[in-house]
């Protein structure tokens, strides 16, 4: 099995480095049109060497597009005119119905599989990827009823060799779900990161009384704008959906200090704990 990665980040770096090492892939082929990330993951042993575009197509049997979601959507139709029937094409973006509406009419969307693995950290580039970011985390499939049941199954045989949880869901729940889930927590944590810097000025302060609470509820702050800006674009209405249920609890909270509503804010926090029966 030879596949191509394109985009050597966090998520395509991982991928390339875990399914070298467990055997699903012989050879791994990177693309990015950032020439030092190739040399960095080349120098990580994350892949075996770099090619352009058409060649990588080529010599590959998979090829996997990990480029922000807002290139997806270019460079996916451009990867299927390339390919033919016994290959196949996954994407693994965050959002998924833009990227499925840009390969919907195409003669070789059969042969694509729309893919999300759910893990990540809030470092970005080639140097943070990890072998083992997605053992035991789920992968989301969608729309696989519009994909060859062989490309299918290769797809699945991939995530299970990791080994991942897979689920299936249509596009469209996907992204109303992830951007309850995953993207408003992002958007939380840049408004916390946010609102500390303009409160404290003192960085000594922040860096001396930040206990383990602020900095796991901040640390996704410190994740790229450039992966993350194409996909609040992409999933802006299911993310403005969300967020204005999370700034109406804020408000509540808010609303309960000034009246000094212990009682109900109890309450509240209450409710909230269980969350703990979902997540442990």
């Amino acid at each position: 099995m030879t596949i191509s990665i394109i985009g050597i980040g966090l998520i395509g770096g991982s991928l390339a480095i875990t399914l070298k090492e467990n055997g699903f892939a012989q050879r791994i082929i990177g693309v990015d049109v950032n020439p030092d990330n190739i040399d960095k993951a080349i120098r990580r042993r994350l892949i075996d060497e770099g090619k352009t575009l058409d060649e990588a197509i080529a010599e590959s049997d998979l090829i996997i597009v990990a480029t922000p979601v807002d290139s997806m959507t270019r460079v996916l139709p451009l990867v299927l005119d390339k390919i033919n029937a016994k290959q196949v094409v996954i994407d693994v973006g965050s959002t998924k119905t833009l990227i499925l509406e840009s390969v919907q009419d195409h003669p070789m969307r059969r042969r694509f599989v729309a893919t999300h693995p759910m893990a990540g950290t809030e470092y970005s580039g080639p140097e943070s990827a990890v072998p083992k970011l997605f053992e035991h985390k789920y992968t989301v499939l969608c729309d696989v009823e519009h994909s060859d049941p062989d490309a299918v199954q290769l797809i699945e045989s991939l995530y299970q060799s990791i080994p991942m949880n897979i689920i299936h869901f249509d596009g469209a729940s996907h992204d109303i779900h992830t951007a309850y889930v995953s993207h408003i927590s992002h958007i939380s944590s840049f408004a916390l990161a946010l609102t500390v810097l303009a409160k404290e000025k003192d960085e000594e302060r922040i860096f001396e009384l930040a206990s383990t609470g602020f900095s796991s509820t901040v640390r996704l702050a410190k994740s790229s704008p450039d992966t993350w800006i194409p996909i609040f674009r992409q999933n802006r209405d299911n993310v403005l959906d969300v967020l204005d249920e999370h700034i109406s609890q804020l408000s509540q909270f808010r609303s309960l200090l000034i009246k000094k509503d212990f009682d109900t804010f109890h309450k509240l926090i209450s409710e909230a704990n269980q969350i703990r029966k979902i997540i442990s």
